[in-house]
């Protein structure tokens, strides 16, 4: 159930942030076809490599499973750009984010 996920998951999270399998695996100190092993189902990484697939794709490892968060890179970026807001503009936001749903 979960490795169904953790494959699904890493698929989706490389594909959007527009990496290569091969340029992800040499980025994280692996072989250069790690990731499409993993991708393949041929294995699962050890807890270590997991923590740095994690930091490439600069999520947490509960970010990593949570699905409901499709592209949680965009998310954090989204979040850093809003922080120095004043209350008048968060207010805009929240309206334009409620109008658009």
């Amino acid at each position: 159930m979960y490795e169904d996920l953790f494959y699904q998951r890493l698929i989706e999270l490389r594909t959007k942030k527009g990496v290569s399998a091969r340029d992800m695996s040499l980025s994280i100190g692996q072989n250069a076809g790690y990731i499409n092993g993993l991708e393949n189902r041929k294995g699962l990484p050890s807890m270590a490599v997991f923590f740095y697939i994690c930091d490439f794709l600069e999520v947490t490892p509960s970010e990593f499973f949570n699905v409901d968060i499709e592209e949680p890179q965009k998310l954090k970026e989204l979040y850093e750009e809003i922080k120095s807001f004043d209350s008048e503009r968060l207010e805009l936001l929240t309206r334009l984010i409620k109008y658009m749903r």
